[in-house]
């Protein structure tokens, strides 16, 4: 008995023939592709922080108001990610990819022109929107382009974008802005963009384009004023004050929203992401260990660079020197990590990478006024064998645990997630440390008394001197409880790495199409 051929997917054009991934052997040289839209994106969020203080020379303002460069952009990526599952059916991924890596291009260089600070904030704002739809598609792509015995050769190459790029923009954003001018941290994308534009046209497979349904209005509303309310309130939290009304307010509506959403999305017959990526264990437990490793990343990233400028005295592009070795540490050992993947699995490389990184942040507790540089780039570089061997692993994990048609949720949902629990992260990591400067700060100058004849005996010249001292010992004492806390952190999220998968993956298995 002869069936009826079935009819085409929505989207593609009747006859044309469908590719299983797994089945390509082409598929190096379109995930270098995807590797130059993600390492852009990612690096432009840490090079812009670099030139802030030279903006607000030029431009003028407050430091509330020069904050905005980089709270406007995080706020934007907020909403635009969770709408990156249904523009990218609705589009087709690989179009929506050139697309964004266009508009990319012409955000910075509207950034580059900017005249003023709400010129340039406007345009940030702007650029934000390709810029959160690149890192989250990319992923899903790879994920449809890769066999699947694969998939941790792919994230280890995926990797040196994602681990190497906040490493490095410190580095190139402080030379650039010493020797060149900060207009060109924005110009500098658009050659890039531009030969990633002409690489994806002439590398990118075709993509199938899913059956797409009405765009979930409320849940992108409920879901957009969460995030907005919640990347705000740990933006601002340490200016306006955690328990002030405002950051209060900011919480609870965002805590409201969000609840709102998750019911809407459950109720819902097509959500906006599909939550049911919650109901995969390996998936669930992936992002709460990449979520302790996003923390410890950028906790690294960002005080240590704060500790040799404020401690030790070093200008900014030397301290962008010293901690650029841990990225180029990270840069050899996302590939290899992704091959003993593809061999051993993600569980015992995850384990022994968090407890290499525990120990290295340990190390980083003996931090003083007398440690020197050397001392640091070693440890910073044993953290970053660590990190490089289970950051990708992890992820790769988790994503690859996911049915196909949830590729495209647990892509955006992870995005969101990793750059929740870096705000939350550095937010709770800081308003910390505050209060520890404070409260020590307070303890030592309550051992000094005023009437003690040792005190009065001292001149002016050493009580000043005895005051610096004490601040240098409160701020050193704060950074080496910071790091001891994020060495817990890390110790349990490798007791969390103990339930992940043993074993390498086959390539058997059902995955997503593409067209010719």
């Amino acid at each position: 008995m002869t069936t009826a051929a079935p009819a085409a997917p929505a989207g593609r054009k009747p006859g044309a023939q469908a590719v299983a991934p797994g089945s390509a052997t082409h598929w190096v040289g379109p995930l270098l592709v995807l590797i130059v839209g993600m390492f852009m994106t990612v690096l432009d969020t840490s090079i812009v922080n670099v030139a802030v203080p030279t903006i607000q020379t030029e431009f003028g303002g407050s430091t509330a108001d020069i904050a905005w460069i980089a709270t406007a952009y995080s706020l934007v990526l907020g909403v635009v990610v969770p709408t990156t599952a249904w523009l990218g059916d609705k589009v087709g991924l690989g179009r929506l990819y050139t697309v964004s890596l266009v508009g990319f291009a012409i955000g910075s260089a509207l950034c580059g022109f900017a005249w003023n600070l709400p010129s340039l904030i406007a345009f940030r704002v702007l650029q934000a929107i390709p810029g959160g739809i690149l890192p989250a598609i990319t992923m899903t792509m790879l994920f449809r382009i890769v066999p699947k015995d694969k998939f941790g050769t792919a994230m280890g190459l995926y990797g040196v974008g994602v681990i190497a790029a906040p490493a490095l923009g410190p580095t190139l954003g402080g030379y650039l802005v010493e020797f060149v001018g900060w207009r060109l941290i924005f110009y500098i994308n658009i050659p890039v963009a531009v030969a990633g534009v002409v690489l994806a046209v002439m590398m990118l497979p075709k993509f199938a384009q899913q059956p797409t349904y009405r765009f979930d209005i409320l849940g992108f509303v409920t879901v957009a004023v969460g995030m907005v309310c919640l990347l705000l309130a740990f933006s601002e939290g340490a200016s306006w004050g955690w328990t002030s009304y405002p950051i209060l307010g900011l919480l609870i509506t965002s805590v409201l929203s969000l609840a709102l959403f998750v019911l809407i999305e459950l109720e819902v017959e097509h959500p906006l992401l599909n939550l049911n990526v919650f109901r995969v264990w390996p998936y669930l437990n992936s992002l709460l260990i990449m979520s302790v490793l996003s923390i410890g990343m950028f906790a690294t990233l960002f005080y240590v660079p704060t500790f040799l400028q404020s401690v030790l005295g070093l200008p900014a592009l030397q301290a962008g020197l010293v901690v650029m070795p841990q990225a180029l540490v990270m840069a050899v050992m996302a590939p290899l990590s992704g091959r003993l993947y593809d061999r051993f699995g993600p569980r015992w490389l995850v384990v022994s990478g968090l407890l290499i990184s525990a120990y290295a942040t340990y190390l980083m507790t003996g931090l003083s006024v007398y440690t020197t540089t050397t001392e640091i780039i070693e440890w910073t570089c044993l953290r970053a064998v660590g990190t490089g061997l289970a950051m990708m692993s992890v992820q790769s994990s988790g994503m690859a645990a996911l049915d196909p048609r949830l590729t495209s949720s647990g892509t955006a949902i992870n995005n969101v997630v990793q750059r929740v629990s870096q705000g939350l992260g550095l937010a709770a990591l800081s308003a910390l440390m505050v209060s520890q400067q404070a409260q020590l700060t307070a303890d030592r100058y309550g051992l000094i008394s005023a009437s003690d004849p040792r005190v009065t005996q001292l001149g002016l010249a050493a009580l000043y001197q005895l005051a610096q001292s004490t601040s240098l010992e409160v701020v050193v004492t704060s950074f080496t409880n910071l790091f001891q806390i994020t060495t817990w952190l890390t110790v349990i999220a490798a007791g969390l790495g103990l339930f992940l998968r043993s074993g390498g993956l086959t390539a058997t298995g059902p995955r997503p199409t593409m067209a010719d």
